[in-house]
């Protein structure tokens, strides 16, 4: 599994360059599963069972930027049905290819804008480094969005930029603070919180200082 200390897969580019996505994805798509989304599924799992057999609660995930699909398709081996959207052809492309056939009748894929898709209620919702490239104006209404989504006792997993990452200065992408990311979480319990700050490069080898905000919250009530 990733750990924390792993920021250089991060990225696509730095953030003033054009992502080069169908690169990223090349590079990430045999990669593991972020820490996050594995820790949020095994609380789930402990809390609610882990959805096996006869009368077994039905378990759905919506993972918002699933790039490749390395999230998603740990998910699926786990036994979820997965929504996974991404608004680029090539990364839905790249998660079909990837996921093992007996996976596939679980799993559902959208190519749409992060900042306008419909997120349906979910048991857990994930974005991996996916709403830090979302410009402020999009990201507090899809953050409250995906927030909105989860289910009573589900989970919220997703790793941000903080406001010391080198993209901070970059106009069209979001890198709130520690502060403005808590404040988002009313109604939320923390139960997994790492902030890292750290030099490195990006999966496609530039280099990049990096300040990520990696969190699984579970929704109270």
């Amino acid at each position: 599994m990733a750990t924390a200390g792993q920021p250089d897969e991060a990225g696509a580019a730095t953030a003033h360059d054009e992502p080069d996505w169908p690169a990223y994805y090349a590079v990430t798509v045999e990669r593991p599963a972020w820490r996050t989304v594995v820790t949020a599924a095994e609380a789930y799992a402990a809390e609610h069972g882990e959805g096996a057999g006869p009368g077994a609660r039905s378990r759905f995930a919506v993972d918002l930027g699933c790039g490749a699909g390395r999230d998603t398709r740990e998910l699926l081996r786990r036994g979820w049905q997965v929504l996974a959207i991404d608004r680029e052809p090539a990364a839905v492309d790249a998660l079909r290819a990837a996921t093992a056939a007996e996976d596939q009748a679980r799993l559902q894929t959208l190519v749409a804008d992060l900042a306008t898709v419909e997120i349906p209620p979910a048991d857990l919702v994930n974005a991996s480094i996916s709403l830090p490239f979302l410009s402020p104006e999009a990201f507090h209404p899809t953050l409250a969005r995906a927030l909105a989504a989860v289910r009573s006792g589900g989970r919220f997993a997703t790793m941000l930029f903080g406001d010391r990452d080198e993209s901070a200065s970059e106009p069209e992408m979001t890198c709130p603070s520690a502060d403005t990311i808590r404040a988002a979480l009313d109604g939320f319990t923390i139960e997994d919180w790492v902030d890292l700050e750290e030099d490195g490069q990006t999966a496609l080898g530039e280099p990049h200082h990096w300040h990520r905000i990696e969190l699984v919250a579970r929704r109270d009530g």
